[in-house]
């Protein structure tokens, strides 16, 4: 029997079909299950604090494998007990952060967020605004999210340029190694990340990389909030040198008196991008997949440690 431990009743009753030989339990990992010793394989809560949680994880002994929401995984792997197969959520949040990105670009170009700011005192301010058609954007990053990033933005009239860990051809398009990041910027009018952390992309954007683009370009970042040097952004954004709309922020929670609240042409969400209604069905999906691969021994998907 392969036991799979799901956070809630809800999502048991939401997984459909169980195979033959697999058990379902609830649990949230707040505390030990009543049957650590049978739990083979968990589907971690979304926003779960592994710091915290870490005693409950390595007190299951037979665990063999661990299912992540989130496409980044390197605040997990220090935690997870040896021995157990860890897959990262990589697709199931394609879709909604994607929006989002294509959501702030369009939100900083067009203004909407001075026109929120408007109406709270009833101006009518008729602004001139730069429109997303016939910009150039680039994508730092194409994965998954930046692919559908890519499509999204396509009806648009924009021209896109992709830019990766490695130089290929995908489809149609050309994608450029990292090598070339910084011969790119000069002609980006908008710059969204969608890179994983890693050594190589940590504070990948600093004061360098906003002085080589143009005046007034937007950085959009839905990928990591350490992709970004917070302190070269925030003197960049008070020189109104460029634009920013971030759903991720360092350090994050963004600290109540921290500079970059105040900082003009900035807009920020509290890293939603990865929260919606499409988050709890698209979870289930895949982790429906993992488990019907663990009950008939076949490759499962996603792995990022094994």
């Amino acid at each position: 029997m392969l036991t799979a431990s799901l956070p809630t009743s809800e999502m048991c009753a939401m997984f459909g079909a169980v195979p033959e030989g697999v058990e379902l339990v609830p649990w949230s990992l707040a505390s030990a299950p009543d049957r650590a010793e049978q739990i083979d394989a968990v589907l971690v809560p979304n926003r779960f604090d592994f710091q915290v949680g870490d005693p409950v994880l390595q007190g299951l002994p037979n665990l063999k494998f661990v299912q992540l929401t989130s496409a980044g995984y390197d605040h997990a792997l220090p935690f997870i007990p040896e021995g157990a197969v860890v897959s990262n959520g990589r697709g199931i949040h394609d879709d909604e952060t994607a929006e989002l990105a294509v959501g702030l670009l369009l939100a900083s170009f067009r203004g909407i967020d001075v026109a929120i700011k408007n109406m709270k005192t009833r101006q009518w301010n008729t602004v001139f605004q730069p429109s997303l058609a016939d910009r150039s954007v680039l994508l730092v990053g194409y994965g998954s999210i930046g692919k559908a990033i890519a499509a999204r933005l396509e009806p648009f009239g924009v021209t896109i340029t992709a830019v990766a860990r490695t130089g290929r051809v995908d489809g149609s398009r050309t994608v450029h190694p990292m090598s070339d990041l910084r011969g790119l910027l000069p002609r980006a009018e908008a710059v969204i990340l969608s890179v994983p952390l890693t050594e190589e992309t940590r504070r990948l954007v600093d004061a360098e990389f906003i002085d080589l683009l143009p005046r007034g370009a937007r950085i959009v970042n839905v990928a990591r909030g350490a992709v970004v040097d917070t302190d070269a952004l925030v003197a960049a954004l008070t020189a109104r040198r460029v634009f920013a709309a971030l759903d991720v922020t360092e350090p994050e929670p963004l600290p109540e008196r921290h500079p970059l609240w105040a900082t003009p042409n900035t807009i920020i969400t509290p890293h939603v991008g990865g929260h919606t209604t499409a988050t709890q069905s698209r979870t289930l999906a895949l982790f429906r997949r993992q488990i019907e691969a663990l009950a008939e021994g076949r490759p499962l998907e996603n792995v990022v440690k094994s």
